[in-house]
């Protein structure tokens, strides 16, 4: 039972990270939502992000890396970051 792998999720879409890079939502559906941290400042023993870039991209493998992203920002917080990304989410997989 330890050695599995319980999916990290966030408001029933899964989160998937790879260094400053992280993927919230499912390739199989139309659209994820891209997450880079680009700036961290130290708070106690830890690093916080302080600048996060938000993209939402449609997953069609067809099209090149550009012509996906249909929104993009900038937040000053990965709560504020994750909050706004989880709505552009909802909503663009709502009009499907």
């Amino acid at each position: 039972m330890a050695n599995e792998k319980i999916p990290l999720t966030y408001k029933g879409h899964p989160l998937l990270r790879k260094d400053n890079m992280i993927y919230y939502g499912s390739m199989s559906d139309s659209h994820i939502i891209q997450l880079q941290i680009l700036d961290t400042k130290p708070v106690g023993d830890m690093n916080v992000a302080t600048k996060v870039s938000i993209q939402l991209q449609l997953t069609d493998p067809d099209l090149k890396g550009r012509d996906r992203v249909v929104k993009r920002s900038e937040k000053d917080s990965l709560y504020s970051a994750i909050d706004i990304a989880s709505v552009w989410l909802d909503r663009a997989l709502a009009s499907r």
